[in-house]
């Protein structure tokens, strides 16, 4: 099936008539009438029926009529997007943020982006490194921001960024506010807000809690709702030092050799 067969057969469907419709279509009159018999024989029956000054639909006609309808838009709509694509009228691109990792970090870039490229749709996603990575393959989004992630595909390529420190964060009136930074041992007698699936969860167990698990208070899988558990006083919570905070939270460093993470740009190879 052809695409011009298909615009032939929607104009005569509309006009009922070979002359009108082949002036629609900027064609001779036997041009049309070959095109439509070509799209009857490939649909295996008649569409029109004809008879002296008379053209209807078959009862075939008026059924797949919607739905070459539909085919004829779906095609000039994928033509009007790859065009404005070319002049860049669009350009999406689909950013992945691993948890923890503020969008703050890629909004300069992006604004500088945009000045060359006016129709620029930004779509940010948040999810896991592993899940990134396979979103990444898939195609499904141009370029991710993570934290620790283990095994990267040989498909993918990746950047150091930057390093960033983990931090107490805490509300002014916790009982460890006013010290000017915390120790392991104050980590294991307070009660601390858990991120689900933070990527550096291992690593934080690892090194400040060895022997026996800390004691967790409330947990939730999005920032926001710790940072507001914390103002609340139910907890203290470990975040990366240039995650935005809210302003009523405090940050402290941590002693010793504070747990660290790297944050890497990934990206599909070419």
């Amino acid at each position: 099936m052809e695409l011009h067969q298909v615009r032939y057969f929607l104009a005569l469907a509309s006009t009922l008539n070979f002359t009108r419709a082949a002036e629609q279509c900027n064609v001779t009159q036997p041009a049309l009438t070959k095109g439509v018999q070509k799209l009857e024989q490939e649909l295996g029956g008649q569409l029109i029926y004809r008879e002296r000054q008379l053209t209807q639909l078959t009862d075939l006609g008026k059924e797949v009529l919607p739905m070459l309808e539909r085919t004829l838009a779906s095609a000039q709509a994928v033509r009007r997007r790859a065009q404005e694509f070319q002049r860049k009228e669009v350009a999406p691109l689909k950013i992945g943020l691993a948890p923890s990792i503020s969008a703050s970090l890629v909004l300069d870039p992006i604004a500088e982006i945009a000045k060359f490229v006016p129709g620029l749709h930004v779509e940010l996603r948040e999810g896991s490194a592993e899940k990134l990575v396979g979103l990444l393959l898939e195609g499904e989004i141009n370029a991710a921001m993570v934290g620790d992630v283990q095994d990267i595909p040989d498909r993918i390529d990746d950047w150091l960024l930057f390093e960033e420190r983990y931090v107490a964060v805490l509300a002014p009136t916790h009982q460890l506010a006013n010290r000017p930074s915390i120790s392991i041992d104050d980590l294991r007698e307070t009660v601390l807000l858990e991120r689900a699936g933070c990527d550096v969860g291992p690593k934080i167990l690892r090194s400040y809690f060895p022997g026996e698990p800390p004691r967790r208070g409330h947990c939730s899988g999005n920032d926001l709702h710790l940072q507001h558990m914390a103002a609340a006083g139910f907890g203290l919570m470990l975040a990366p030092e240039h995650m935005p905070r809210l302003p009523t939270l405090k940050t402290i460093p941590l002693e010793g050799n504070p747990v660290s993470r790297e944050v890497r740009l990934l990206a599909v190879q070419g």
